[in-house]
């Protein structure tokens, strides 16, 4: 009996193994420099996983519930919670400056594996939530729900870079997070990052995603067709 390997699995294995490698890249850095330093970047990617896990079970338990059902629906709210710590590791840069290292060369080429692994994991969640939408909603309604999400994640980052606030806070000290958002929305002017963070996050990541959607469509298009 032959074993076969689908398209999907080889994905995972693929992304599975550029993880190792971030990974692997981590621990030689960390011997060179005989230093741990940057140890939560291997925290920071596990987070960014989380976002793929959970839409896979979403897609799994939409198959049989309405999106309307109490699991959809805190899947979902799971899904759109953990989604910016994909996007989120590209503010790690700001890092590399923090400590003195043997080879900075190797240490950006370290966080780019990271930061690079953790974006690619953060669009094919995106891609897999957007096929939901499509299934439900028309192609506008479908782009500007996706457009919504995207925003939040983008504001999430804002909170997460500039006010050092985490996913987990937002069921240990959501009175505290609101607090601190309303006090800044009530006076936007005195916090001017919080529209070029979440504006700057917006823009890139939506135009990065609307590359990556049509380039995964012209891949599946037939080479004959127009």
């Amino acid at each position: 009996m032959k074993w076969y390997v689908t398209t999907r699995q080889r994905l995972g294995l693929a992304l599975a193994a550029a993880t190792a490698v971030s990974v692997l890249l981590f621990f030689v850095g960390a011997l060179r420099n005989r230093s741990m330093d940057f140890d939560y970047l291997i925290w920071n990617l596990f987070l960014a996983w989380v976002p793929l896990g959970l839409v896979l079970w979403l897609r799994k338990v939409l198959r049989t519930n309405l999106w309307s059902s109490w699991p959809a629906l805190c899947i979902t709210a799971a899904f759109v919670g953990f989604l910016p710590n994909t996007f989120y590791m590209i503010t790690d840069v700001i890092h590399l400056q923090e400590v003195r290292r043997v080879d900075m060369i190797f240490d950006v080429i370290m966080f780019s594996s990271f930061i690079i692994q953790a974006f690619i994991l953060g669009l094919i969640s995106t891609y897999l939530f957007h096929l939901e939408l499509r299934k439900r909603f028309s192609v506008v309604k479908s782009w500007t729900w996706l457009g919504v999400f995207i925003l939040a994640a983008s504001f999430a980052i804002y909170i997460g870079r500039d006010l050092r606030w985490n996913t987990w806070d937002i069921l240990l000290n959501p009175a505290s997070i609101l607090f601190e958002v309303s006090d800044r929305l009530m006076a936007p002017a005195d916090h001017p990052e919080l529209f070029s963070t979440t504006l700057g996050f917006f823009v890139l990541i939506m135009s990065v995603y609307v590359v990556f959607w049509y380039g995964v469509y012209a891949a599946r298009q037939p080479q004959n067709s127009k």
